[in-house]
């Protein structure tokens, strides 16, 4: 379960989040929509320790991410595809992380077969990926240490429209075994399509319910039991 209190972060005079605050429960998809600007992705930052909040907190199953012992092993994150390391291979980069985490390197060779990224794309640096290819081994990172809770933002950028489908169907299935995802998009269609509950956020100080949040489960946005995907097989390889 992820809990955020009155998260809250300014730069100076300039307000980015104020006052958000949810709960991503075990067993669901929470969609996170907002436009671009609206604080999405410093919020996520916030709830996996890597910005400092001006006011209030954020816990994964009772616990600051910053104090989870091998955090990786609990909570698998995408926030920007374009931060892995381009000289190195998609194999690399993965074996690497694994290392650290202390996962078997088997896993390895599962997850790159599962996100669709075969043995020749394995041995490729990611300076030479699509961004969509990217996204892939980003997501293969984040359900590398097998974690209950997944944090993504924007995933979706980049894949195709089989692609997208194939993403749907894997965090549809990660949550019905009893994990819990954060998905952000600015993409309203793309999110109910998968998301159990939604979570809107506006642009701070752009009207009197600016950053307040909305939620409510994604039945309400048209969103039906009868439309969710279920794959829990191999990705469509990239174009």
């Amino acid at each position: 379960m992820i809990s955020v209190e009155h998260l809250t972060k300014r730069y100076g005079t300039h307000t980015a989040v104020d006052d958000v605050s949810f709960r991503c429960e075990t067993g669901t998809v929470t969609g996170f929509l907002g436009p671009n600007g609206a604080g999405k992705s410093t919020t996520m930052r916030m709830i996996c320790g890597l910005t400092p909040p001006t006011g209030g907190a954020a816990s994964v199953d009772g616990v600051p991410y910053r104090r989870l012992p091998n955090p990786g092993r609990r909570v698998g994150v995408l926030l920007d595809a374009s931060a892995q390391h381009p000289g190195r291979t998609g194999r690399e980069t993965l074996s690497l992380a694994a290392h650290v985490m202390g996962v078997d390197r088997g896993r390895v060779d599962a997850l790159l077969d599962l996100v669709g990224l075969d043995a020749k794309a394995g041995r490729k640096r990611v300076r030479q990926y699509s961004l969509g290819m990217r996204q892939r081994l980003g997501l293969a990172h984040a359900l590398l240490g097998d974690p209950r809770v997944l944090i993504l933002d924007e995933p979706a950028n980049g894949l195709d429209p089989e692609g997208i489908f194939w993403m749907r169907g894997v965090l549809r299935d990660f949550a019905d075994r009893g994990g819990t995802v954060l998905l952000s998009s600015h993409l309203l269609r793309e999110v109910e399509a998968v998301a159990d509950r939604l979570v809107v956020i506006g642009v701070a100080g752009s009207s009197p319910t600016a950053a307040r949040r909305s939620c409510w489960p994604a039945a309400a946005s048209g969103y039906a039991a009868s439309s969710r995907t279920s794959w829990s097989g191999r990705s469509p390889r990239p174009a």
